[in-house]
């Protein structure tokens, strides 16, 4: 039977994960939406453009993830707040500097902050571009493997292009900037700082900018909307989602099938595995794990496909984790790991907003439990782990176990079941390491080796030690 679910639906609970990973307010590009598409509107789009608008604004920081472990490495910071102080420095030098010195290396010690200060003032630059354009091409390259329309990517490439041309990466200029990234640089600013300070210092900061990083005419369009009581009531709404929902441009919505849900969790994958460079390529492979386990059950080919996107999706919770903790090679303190420990929350709370993701939703928020109830976060007994649950976890963990990592090769295949039927019956379900045993060997890993390739194969220090 083909699911159909609407397209805003979906995307609308995804981009909550993106306000997670850039440390905003839960709603932000929601928000954001709500703005861009008022002023959309105002200014006559059609309703195609509005539609490409529209997700523009709901997508816009969908590469956002892709930049975080580079960001920690340089400025020897939490990527999380640091990006959501950053969205407060207007881009004057005194704001830069300032914001610069505050937040390298806060807790690292005096030499190696002096040795990040002294590159970040030297090469800030370069830094800065490359950060960005990392960003946005890879938001970009994700907007179109979701069907998204190449609007909505250059829209997405474009948003932290300048009216004024000393934005980035490209250093476009006035009418030279993608109109959707022109709307999208504005909503974001004022959600900023509506959010953080109320409705005037928005007011104030878009004055302050405009003609420099915004489009004057946009400016002017915003002030009038802004004088509307009505504009501010329903952005505080608390029904704001079913308005943005409800106000997608075009007369019925898209719907997404199952073919679509598929290139969506896809997608969605990769945005998972930039966040850190020990779990690129990882989502992939656990979905592959999980699909061999499951034909060698006999599950049907509608559980697998279910079962494949919940193995995709599993670790969204990840974007709400911080890269230091995410990309830590040594041990975690009792602090680090509880931040760890809150991913599959997140995952949960994320995925449980879709109603097609709904088995998507228990396995993230259940990947990590052991059947001896030792697991996280609920300590659930065996019995309350269900199959699907259990096939998924056998899978993460396997990929975890034979993936290289920054301190040694990937294990040996005899090793890792090794440690998995070591902890057969009380971390995992014999019958799927056993499932999986038989599949790999009808079906060996060099099969997918040239498709891995291009990756790096690498997954995160901590889920196998504290998983296995």
């Amino acid at each position: 039977m083909q699911v159909q679910i609407r397209l805003a639906e979906i995307i609308e609970a995804l981009s909550k994960a993106l306000d997670m990973t850039e440390g905003q307010p839960d709603g932000h590009c929601i928000r954001c939406c709500y703005i861009g598409t008022s002023i959309g509107r105002e200014i006559g789009l059609s309703e195609p453009e509005l539609h490409d608008l529209y997700y523009t604004l709901l997508l816009k920081d969908l590469g956002c993830s892709s930049n975080a472990s580079r960001i920690c490495e340089l400025y020897l910071a939490d990527d999380i707040s640091f990006k959501n102080d950053f969205k407060l420095v207007d881009g004057s030098l005194g704001q830069v500097l300032k914001f610069v010195i505050s937040h390298t290396g806060a807790k690292a010690g005096l030499a190696e902050r002096f040795r990040s200060l002294l590159n970040i003032l030297k090469n800030g630059g370069e830094i800065s571009t490359d950060l960005i354009q990392t960003r946005c091409q890879r938001g970009a390259d994700i907007a179109r493997q979701m069907r998204f329309s190449e609007n909505v990517a250059e829209g997405i490439i474009g948003l932290d292009e300048h009216w004024s041309g000393r934005g980035k990466p490209s250093g476009l200029a006035g009418e030279e900037i993608p109109h959707f990234s022109r709307i999208a640089l504005l909503s974001q600013v004022i959600d900023v700082f509506q959010a953080s300070s109320g409705p005037q210092a928005a007011l104030d900061e878009v004055a302050k900018r405009k003609g420099d990083w915004f489009d004057p005419a946009l400016v002017d369009v915003f002030v009038r909307i802004a004088s509307q009581r009505e504009f501010w009531e329903e952005l505080a709404s608390p029904d704001l989602e079913r308005i943005v929902l409800d106000s997608e441009p075009g007369q019925h919505g898209v719907l997404a099938d199952d073919d679509y849900l598929d290139d969506i969790a896809a997608g969605f994958a990769k945005v998972i595995d930039a966040k850190s460079p020990y779990t690129s390529g990882h989502s992939e492979r656990v979905a592959l794990y999980t699909d061999l386990i499951a034909e060698e059950m006999d599950v049907d080919f509608e559980t697998r496909r279910v079962l494949k996107r919940a193995a995709l999706l599993h670790d969204i919770g990840k974007l709400g984790v911080s890269s230091t903790v995410l990309d830590k090679a040594g041990k975690l303190d009792d602090e680090e790991w509880i931040q760890m420990k809150r991913h599959a929350e997140f995952s949960e709370q994320i995925l449980s907003a879709i109603g097609a993701f709904a088995n998507a939703a228990l396995i993230g928020g259940a990947h990590h439990e052991r059947l001896d109830g030792k697991g996280y976060p609920r300590g659930l007994s065996a019995e309350q782990i269900p199959m699907e649950v259990r096939i998924v976890s056998t899978a993460d963990v396997f990929d975890a176990l034979t993936a290289d990592r920054p301190y040694r090769q990937a294990m040996p295949l005899h090793e890792a079941f090794s440690i998995l039927w070591d902890g057969a019956g009380r971390s995992h379900d014999p019958i799927c390491i056993s499932a999986l045993e038989r599949a790999l060997a009808r079906t060996p890993l060099t099969t997918f080796a040239r498709q891995w390739a291009l990756q790096e194969n690498t997954s995160s220090p901590h889920e196998a030690t504290k998983a296995a």
